[in-house]
């Protein structure tokens, strides 16, 4: 894979302007905004149960109105927002955020709360002349059931409720070429892909600040420091997936100043034949993965790491339906 180029100068992100009006607007005006940013057609690649829609109105019909109906007062919130050209020249704009708001009535099945609830997103935007014309998004739904008291999978070895922005508060300000910080995290991949021959071998001291953050998902949870990563994320899921590789396709790796952006749908193609990832048993099925990051250089090494990873799709090709799984749960819980 090719390392990017340069920055976009700005216009990129200049296109999806008009989605920071969902940080207090109505439904319609919703509506309108991605009709603004998004070309009529545009493939737009949404986590499971959510599936693949075109154009604005397959987005805002099939997921962000449904999440209007669900928090009539949503806000969606930025806390990283970074462009660049990858290594085919694409110009990608990516997005690390949150929704908010009062979870009044369902969404995809997750029973209401009343209070105030929070997800997550990552999502990725292909620029070509002034528009979208393609989306890769995670929001992290497993995050809004465990707000709702319904945990239909295994605990996390991390810790959930400590995902933060940026510690040096420049998430919405990042300019300048990401040339340098794209190849310290170029460099850190390649590093990760010698995971057969060791720990030593992927040289994660190298790379990584000794008080990093790796920002993950409900469900693996966020861990701190190159110890903590490795016990509560990485040993095992290499345990689990020793075969784990870079999945055919088109990757899109891009900087813009200290920050680094990949997507890519899916970037991973694995065998689950080991126990200790998630506490699923070894299933001996390949599967793929979606995985969307953000990485923060500081002074020459990864001092944080954001990744949201489609686990409820992993679950799915295991042949496990955690929606089901977890809709009853909520009826258990409610006829108790």
């Amino acid at each position: 894979m090719s390392l990017p180029g340069r920055a976009a100068g700005g216009a990129a992100k200049a296109v999806l302007a008009p989605l920071r009006r969902l940080a207090d607007c109505s439904a319609g005006e919703a509506r309108a905004a991605l009709g603004e940013v998004l070309a009529e057609g545009a493939k737009v690649q949404l986590c499971h149960p959510l599936g693949t829609v075109a154009g604005p109105e397959g987005f805002f019909e099939r997921a962000i109105g449904p999440l209007y109906r669900a928090m009539p007062d949503l806000e969606r919130r930025e806390l990283i927002v970074i462009e660049g050209a990858d290594g085919d020249g694409q110009i990608w704009v990516g997005v690390c955020g949150l929704y908010l708001g009062r979870f009044e009535a369902p969404f995809l099945g997750i029973a209401p709360t009343g209070r105030v609830a929070v997800m997550h997103f990552h999502e990725f935007y292909r620029i070509e002349e002034g528009r979208a014309v393609e989306v890769q998004a995670i929001w992290d739904l497993p995050e809004l059931m465990m707000q709702a008291g319904l945990w239909p999978m295994s605990p996390s070895l991390g810790r959930e409720g400590v995902w933060q922005g940026p510690a040096t508060g420049d998430g919405l300000s990042i300019s300048g070429d990401g040339a340098a910080a794209v190849q310290i995290v170029g460099d850190m991949l390649a590093g990760l892909r010698r995971n057969r021959e060791g720990a030593a071998a992927m040289g994660l001291e190298k790379f990584w600040h000794p008080r990093m953050n790796w920002y993950g998902p409900a469900g693996i949870g966020t861990a701190r420091g190159i110890d903590g990563f490795r016990a509560q994320h990485q040993i095992p899921f290499l345990n689990a997936m020793p075969d784990r590789r870079s999945k055919g396709g088109t990757r899109h790796l891009f900087g813009q100043g200290n920050y680094v952006g990949f997507t890519a749908w899916p970037g991973m193609e694995m065998t689950l034949s080991g126990d200790g990832w998630l506490g699923i048993a070894p299933a001996g099925r390949e599967i793929t993965m979606r995985s969307l990051d953000f990485w923060r250089v500081e002074a020459g090494m990864i001092r944080e790491n954001w990744v949201l990873v489609d686990l409820l799709d992993v679950y799915h090709q295991l042949g496990v339906d955690v929606m089901a799984r977890m809709k009853e749960m909520q009826w258990n819980k409610g006829s108790a």
